[in-house]
């Protein structure tokens, strides 16, 4: 079985597979002190839900943004699954050119979505991966990556209205049923919320004016969903496309 690892800033997904077929996934928040041995006593709970043990992984692909996590999940691939993961970086993934000007800046991130985007949709694409950071990436029509947009994530900016100004406070993401907000909070949450709900519209338009190319959006990210229905600029919400392309990155490795 593979099992597919994606950290990210804040949160964590993780999938296994038996083969094509996904056989359960879960998402966690990340944290770069989680040992291998929490993080194996943590998994194999989670797998008796499914009839699954840590002994059943011969297989472990990774993607992180986060340095430091790897130290610990290397060591739960050679000790818990007896193998050595696979890191996603830049110059190691079949069949993906990345053509920016300093390829290794590239985050793994994005680069594992423009393999899942570009194997369910085909290209060329915008990727939107709304997270800590809200990505504007762009996929070819063969599939390389070419760059994009980053913007800070909506969590992020309703995190900073409330640590730089004393008298607001910290609030939930809403999708509010107006624009023009009647008290503190309701301003807080429509100006974040339609505020961008705007920047996809208005980043999405500039890239294509840009691009000068029929290009498909496609949108995803633990809070895509939260924009669904409010915006025309996104093609299609696909929840799945990071722990796709990972699959679809170790596919390629085994044809190789």
């Amino acid at each position: 079985m593979l099992l597919a690892i994606d950290v990210g800033n804040t949160n964590s997904v993780i999938a296994l597979f038996e083969g094509d077929e996904p056989v359960a996934q879960w998402r966690a928040s990340t944290s770069t002190t989680r040992t291998a041995d929490e993080y194996a006593v943590w998994l194999s709970q989670l797998m008796e839900f499914h009839g699954q043990k840590l002994t059943d992984i011969s297989e472990c692909i990774i993607s992180t943004v986060v340095p430091q996590s790897l130290f610990h999940l290397r060591n739960l691939s050679r000790r818990y699954f007896n193998c050595e993961p696979f890191v996603i970086g830049h110059h190691n993934i079949p069949g993906v050119e990345v053509r920016i000007n300093k390829p290794s800046e590239a985050g793994a991130d994005r680069l594992v979505n423009a393999v899942g985007a570009f194997t369910a949709h085909g290209g060329p694409l915008v990727v939107v991966d709304s997270g800590t950071a809200t990505n504007f990436d762009i996929v070819g029509s063969d599939g390389a990556f070419e760059g994009g947009v980053i913007a800070p994530g909506i969590n992020l900016s309703m995190q900073a209205l409330h640590e730089a100004a004393a008298r607001l406070p910290r609030i939930a993401i809403e999708r509010p049923d107006k624009v023009i907000g009647t008290d503190t909070v309701g301003a807080m949450q429509t100006g974040v919320f339609w505020g961008y709900v705007s920047l996809i519209d208005g980043l999405i338009e500039r890239i294509k004016k840009e691009y000068a190319k029929p290009i498909k959006v496609v949108a995803t990210g633990g809070i895509a969903s939260l924009f669904e229905g409010q915006t025309e600029a996104i093609d299609i919400f696909d929840h799945d496309l990071t722990i796709r392309g990972l699959l679809e990155i170790s596919k390629r490795l085994k044809a190789k």
